[in-house]
């Protein structure tokens, strides 16, 4: 096993992108979903304001098509939109999610249901315009106000969108970013980055954050407590805000004084509840938050500053802020001796690392984040190392890191996939409607990927992979 992985992997430090069957943790799907076809050439297609629609085909490529949610709000003006991209092309996750927000704040949603993660950027531009084309055409959109919001691959192409677009006027990066943020000249958007503090990649968008302190451009970053996943309601409601905050400072949106005023009201009550338990460092997390999205709009912020003052200068935050960068630190020591480890070929030594960093993921601290971060990296440096291994038909080593991988993440079913892509070159077809199987029952849905797989279809009626395609949700 000496295969030379380390170029990957350094690079894995920053480019991550979602893998596997883990798209999100959404739990239960909103069943209150029209799912028929817009396939009207009129512009004035009958979309309902108030009622999710997955699937609406482009008029102009029927090949595409996206999910769409007009608040009720907008039954007769024109409206912001956030254009969002989900790793998996699940256009409609992301609405579900948050139509809530979208309807008390008055923003039109639109989910690609072609973008997803291997899609090369040309591939991308022209999702992007056969999209944004055909939305401004049928729906309420107020061009002045286009944003693009996306999760792990898909935050990737929202700044895509926004470094090549510049109608783009806003960016919500949650579980992942490119560098080039930082970097690039004339950026004219601006930037919210959301992580899950146990997401793998969260530490990468607190570099990135720390990067753009040095550069013009307006930004800031949203945490919350969970894995590397779609972000909860409470997170993106403060990306809403901050996105119609933005318009007010740039005079695009007129001054709206009781929406000021209920944002400063709920991020001091998130101020005042991590106090409440001590936890200063979240505390002023909060309060440099709330600084950015409000500064200029309302004295409200001046609470906000005179409390991010005191907290700085509070001993027990200069604590809790030290141990917070010693831990960072011991967790890229952690991934750098993962990964000179990945070089060794030794699985006995993994079985013990990955059951200590599961066993630590549990603790409801600072470190269990971190070892929940370092859950995730293992999984997903064992997928990539696995697909890079089967794509080259490197099978030995293939099953080597498919065996660490199911082990990782037991329940991702990328895994299980390709564990049964090895069984069936191995001719193993019990073995491989097994592993089908429990891919399916962990969340796998790419019906073509499955009819299609080359090692499937020689194995004949030896498997059944209709059947197995009907499990499918």
């Amino acid at each position: 096993m000496k295969a030379n992985y380390f170029v990957w992997l350094a690079a894995l430090l920053f480019y991550t992108v979602s893998c596997g069957g883990s798209s999100g943790g959404n739990g239960s799907r909103n069943s209150d979903i029209d799912t028929s076809i817009m396939a009207d050439n009129s512009p004035s297609d009958s979309i309902v304001p108030g009622k999710l629609v997955a699937h609406v085909v482009c008029q102009g490529d029927a090949s595409q098509s996206y999910a769409v949610y007009i608040p009720q709000h907008g039954a007769t003006e024109k409206l912001p939109v956030i254009y969002f991209f989900d790793p998996h092309g699940d256009g409609s996750l992301p609405l579900e999610k948050y139509a809530a927000l979208a309807e008390t704040q008055h923003i039109i949603l639109v989910g690609s249901n072609n973008s997803k993660n291997g899609n090369e950027w040309s591939m991308t531009e022209t999702i992007w315009n056969t999209l944004t084309d055909d939305t401004k055409r049928r729906l309420p959109i107020d061009t002045s106000r286009v944003y693009a919001g996306g999760f792990s691959g898909g935050a990737k192409v929202a700044i895509y969108a926004g470094l090549n677009h510049h109608d783009v006027k806003g960016v919500i990066a949650n579980g992942a970013a490119i560098a080039d943020v930082a970097t690039a000249p004339g950026v004219s958007f601006t930037f919210t980055a959301i992580a899950g503090r146990g997401d793998m990649n969260m530490t990468d968008l607190v570099s990135l954050n720390t990067a753009l302190d040095k550069t013009p451009v307006k930004h800031r970053i949203i945490y919350f407590d969970g894995i590397h996943e779609w972000a909860p309601e409470n997170a993106m409601r403060i990306a809403f805000y901050g996105l119609q905050l933005d318009a007010m400072i740039n005079k695009t949106l007129p001054l709206n004084q009781p929406l000021i005023m209920d944002v400063a009201d709920s991020m001091k009550l998130r101020v005042q509840s991590a106090l409440a338990t001590n936890n200063y460092v979240v505390a002023r997390e909060n309060c440099v938050l709330s600084v950015d999205i409000m500064d200029g709009l309302s004295s409200a912020v001046d609470w906000f500053k005179t409390e991010d003052a005191a907290i700085g200068g509070n001993p027990a935050y200069q604590k809790q802020e030290q141990a917070a960068e010693e831990l960072l630190k011991t967790e890229q020591d952690i991934k750098t001796v993962f990964n000179q480890e990945l070089q060794a070929g030794d699985k006995t030594y993994w079985m013990k690392a990955i059951k200590d960093v599961q066993n630590k993921a549990h603790a409801k601290s600072a470190a269990g984040a971190m070892y929940q971060r370092l859950e995730a990296y293992l999984s997903l440096a064992f997928y990539s190392i696995s697909n890079q291994l089967i794509n080259g038909n490197k099978n030995s080593d293939a099953g080597y890191f498919v065996d660490l991988y199911k082990i990782a993440d037991p329940t991702n079913s990328e895994a299980w996939y390709f564990s049964a892509v090895l069984d069936a070159r191995s001719q193993n077809a019990k073995a491989t409607e097994e592993d089908l199987i429990k891919a399916v029952s962990y969340g796998f849905e790419d019906k073509k990927r499955l009819l299609q797989q080359p090692e499937f279809q020689q194995l004949g009626a030896q498997i059944n992979l209709t059947a197995i395609a009907a499990k499918m949700k």
